[in-house]
C-alpha cells in the first residue's frame, strides 16, 4: 500500500520513554543521515512495515477534531514545525494518554518524510514509532590483527511494536496503524483517536468482507447451495473485483449473482450487514487493486473431502457434477480437457 523506493527521511527524533518509576530522557537534537546506505536503511525500518497494509484510517473525536490532540501536533509539523519541539509535544501527549496502563518503556521515534507513494503520488508524512525491545546482534570488528566479536542490543529488522504513519493526502491526513496488540486503547483510540477511512481502499475491503460472509454465511440458510456453487459464486466476485477499475452496485450484483432472489437477498443483507458494522457502503468507487490481493487470499476455493482430498475450483463451474451413488456414497464428477 504504501510505496517506499523514492521516499526520504528528511529528519528523525529519539526519546526514551521510561517506565513505572524511571525517567523518560528526551533529545535536544535531530538526525539527518542523508548517504544511500543509511537512508535504504531506514526506509526499510520505518515504511516497509506498512506496505503491505489495506486499511486505512483518518483522525476523529466524540466532540470534534479540533479536540484530538496528535492531530494538532501533526498538523503543527505540516505546516513547518521544528520537528524537535513537536517530537516532545508528541512524547509527553503518549506519557499523559498512557500514565495508567503499565506501558513498557522504550523508544519512540518522530521521522519526517518526503516523497512517501500513495494511490499512484507522492506525499510528505510524519511517522511516530515505539519500540519497547532492543534486538540482539552481533558485532564483529578487527583489533591488531584479531577479530573481535561483540554482543549488541539495538534497533534493525524487527517491527515497532506500534505505529503510526501519517500521510498528508489532499482533503486531509490518510493513517496507518501498526499495534502490537489487535488493539491498544491507549495507543489506538487515547494517542492517537482514529476510525477508518471513508476511501476507496476501504470500500473495496467492505464490500469484499460483506460479498464473503453472504455467500458462506448467509445465502446457504436461504437455499440449497452446495460447496461447488458457493466457491463459484466467490471466485466470480474475486473476478469482478480484479477485471473492474470501478465498482458498479448494479452492475456486480448481475454479473456475480444473476438471479433476481439472490440478487434481492444480498441487498438486504448489505443494508443489514452495515448496521451491524457501523459502516457506509456506496454504490460505486475506485477498486483499490491493493485491497483486492490482500481479501483474494481469505476468499478460499478448496472443497475438502473428508481427510483425503483437495478440489481446487478456479474454472467453470459446469465442469464440476455433484451426486451420490447407489451406495449412498458421496461424489464429485470433473469433467476436462487436457492433463497436465
Amino acid at each position: 500500500m504504501i510505496i517506499g523506493r523514492e521516499a526520504l527521511v528528511e529528519e528523525f527524533v529519539v526519546h526514551r520513554l521510561g517506565a513505572e518509576r524511571t525517567d523518560s530522557v528526551y533529545s535536544d537534537f535531530t538526525v539527518t543521515l542523508k548517504s544511500d546506505v543509511e537512508q535504504e536503511f531506514l526506509r526499510k525500518l520505518f515504511l516497509k512495515p506498512f506496505a503491505q497494509m489495506a486499511t486505512t484510517s483518518e483522525f476523529t473525536h466524540p466532540v470534534a477534531l479540533e479536540y484530538n490532540v496528535l492531530n494538532g501536533l501533526c498538523e503543527g509539523l505540516r505546516n513547518g514545525q521544528d520537528l524537535l519541539e513537536g517530537s516532545l509535544s508528541i512524547a509527553r501527549h503518549l506519557l499523559d494518554v498512557s500514565e495508567h496502563h503499565n506501558i513498557k518503556g522504550g523508544d519512540l521515534f518522530v521521522v519526517r518524510f518526503t516523497g512517501v507513494g500513495l494511490a499512484a503520488a507522492v506525499h510528505d508524512a510524519i511517522g511516530i514509532y515505539k519500540f519497547d525491545e532492543k534486538e540482539i546482534f552481533i558485532e564483529s570488528r578487527t583489533e591488531a590483527g584479531l577479530v573481535e566479536l561483540r554482543m549488541r542490543k539495538g534497533i534493525g529488522s524487527r517491527k515497532p511494536d506500534k505505529a503510526c504513519l501519517v500521510v498528508n493526502t489532499l482533503g486531509g491526513p490518510t493513517l496507518f496503524v501498526l499495534d502490537d496488540n489487535e488493539y491498544t486503547g491507549y495507543w489506538q483510540k487515547d494517542f492517537i483517536g482514529h476510525r477508518p477511512k471513508n476511501d476507496h481502499v476501504n470500500s473495496t475491503n467492505n464490500l469484499l468482507d460483506l460479498t464473503r460472509s453472504f455467500i458462506t454465511a448467509h445465502l446457504p440458510q436461504e437455499q440449497e447451495l452446495d460447496r461447488a456453487d458457493q466457491i463459484d459464486l466467490l471466485n466470480r466476485s474475486v473476478a469482478y473485483f480484479k477485471e473492474h477499475d470501478e465498482f458498479i452496485k448494479d452492475e456486480f450484483v448481475k454479473e456475480v449473482f444473476q438471479e433476481e432472489e439472490a440478487i434481492r437477498s444480498f441487498n438486504d443483507y448489505s443494508q443489514e450487514f452495515q448496521r451491524n458494522n457501523d459502516i457506509e457502503l456506496q454504490d460505486s468507487f475506485e477498486i483499490s487493486t491493493h485491497a483486492v490481493r490482500k481479501q483474494a487470499r481469505v476468499f478460499k476455493s478448496v472443497i475438502k473431502l473428508d481427510r483425503n482430498f483437495h478440489i481446487y475450483v478456479h474454472g467453470d463451474r459446469d465442469r464440476i457434477e455433484r451426486g451420490v451413488d447407489e451406495k449412498g456414497r458421496k461424489y464429485y464428477k470433473i469433467y476436462y480437457d487436457e492433463e497436465s
